[in-house]
């Protein structure tokens, strides 16, 4: 044989192996396939800078190159939230889809709530890079993006080019924030509410990142009230037959005294709101495993932010009497951890560092667990389990005394 007849064949073999690589990884992201994700993909994609991952799988979504999923929605998901009928109760959590680009093809694998955001008023970058960072060996995520937005009349050209008649047993919501050099934070707050009402199933007052400078400080008792009243009274004021639906999304490092200031407030018929979304990222760093980026600021989560959240949808489901839906949002990589929260008092569920991890195959996977364990304590609904193990003072009820 020839040294040229050699090379032809190690080319040839290498063209035949690299198609043959490429087939089977198309072949298993069309079929979503977890094994392939888990096992392949989703490691791969680690050895790239996590904003630029992250960007791509926006990019990904926003073409539709991810198929649709072809899981069938369990009947005993169904929920019934804000009086729309959903086909699941498991959400893509504010800060994936910053700019309403990928909403269609997040709602095609398989997403009962999109929530986009948040949303300044006018563009802004957002804090310097890098500003993201990936606890590996906690599955969590550290980030300090500090809104980076559009602004307001580029999300709503996107979010304009949606097929509303597909959206009929899911919601679309958008989170709203303020612009980090703004002198009045009610005002920019009120400018997104009246722009995103026409197109949004309930909008987002996000005063819980830790990545503006203050914005936080909107959620102490000498603050909260004066915002809120702002905000709900252009709310009511707006000439329009159906008024935006709001909700308030708080941190998870509240001490107890600041979390009854803030229900507290609510009552007042001048700053009702009409739902609740917890929580935000938290600034906590116990019980982490990693040693590299721990030091970073910036809001952590994932895995570790888990029972922080859900206990906290626990406290507010109780101070409220249940009388506030909650969105509870906060280390979801289950049905299981679902479930928990929403047996702590959760109608419906967020995730977002998981499927950062996970890949789309986790939307089907949770959802089918999900599936399980509320048809093995014996629900026959979503709103069935909501609260309950409040209602009967377990801790852990049904499926989970077996754990």
């Amino acid at each position: 044989m020839s040294k040229r007849d050699f090379f032809k064949k190690i080319w040839s073999m290498c063209y035949l192996s690299t198609g043959g690589a490429l087939a089977y990884g198309g072949l298993s992201i069309y079929n979503n396939n977890e094994k392939f994700y888990g096992d392949v993909l989703m490691p791969l994609i680690r050895y790239i800078d996590p904003e630029t991952s992250h960007n791509l799988a926006v990019k990904a979504l926003k073409y539709e190159l991810i198929p649709k999923s072809k899981y069938v929605d369990d009947p005993v998901l169904k929920t019934s939230f804000f009086g729309k009928e959903l086909s699941n109760p498991i959400g893509i959590a504010a800060g994936f889809d910053k700019q309403g680009e990928a909403v269609s093809g997040l709602k095609k694998i398989g997403f009962g709530i999109v929530e986009i955001g948040s949303v300044t008023p006018e563009p802004q970058s957002g804090n310097p890079k890098p500003r993201v960072f990936r606890l590996s060996e906690d599955e969590a995520i550290i980030n300090r993006y500090g809104f980076n937005s559009s602004g307001h009349t580029q999300v709503l050209q996107n979010l304009e080019k949606i097929d509303a008649e597909k959206w009929h047993d899911s919601i679309l919501g958008v989170n709203l924030g303020k612009n980090k050099d703004s002198l009045d934070a009610t005002e920019d707050y009120i400018k997104g509410l009246k722009l995103f009402s026409t197109v949004a199933d309930y909008l987002v007052i996000n005063i819980s990142s830790p990545n503006t400078a203050g914005l936080r400080e909107l959620q102490k008792k000498d603050h909260l009230y004066q915002f809120l009243k702002g905000i709900v009274s252009a709310r009511n004021s707006m000439e329009t037959e159906k008024k935006p639906l709001l909700l308030l999304k708080l941190s998870p490092d509240l001490s107890n005294d600041e979390k009854n200031d803030i229900v507290n407030i609510l009552n007042k018929k001048e700053c009702k709101i009409d739902g609740l979304i917890i929580s935000n990222t938290t600034l906590q760093r116990s019980n982490l495993t990693s040693t590299e980026f721990v030091e970073e600021t910036g809001g952590l989560s994932g895995k570790p932010l888990k029972d922080i959240s859900t206990n906290m949808i626990r406290d507010m489901y109780k101070l409220t009497k249940g009388k506030v839906p909650i969105i509870g949002v906060g280390g979801v990589s289950s049905g299981r951890d679902a479930f928990e929260k929403i047996l702590a008092g959760a109608t419906v569920v967020q995730l977002y560092s998981s499927f950062a991890y996970e890949g789309p195959p986790i939307v089907s996977r949770i959802k089918s667990e999900l599936s399980e364990c509320l048809l093995n304590d014996g629900y026959t609904c979503v709103n069935d389990a909501v609260g309950k193990e409040i209602a009967t003072g377990n801790k852990k009820s049904g499926f989970f005394r077996f754990f």
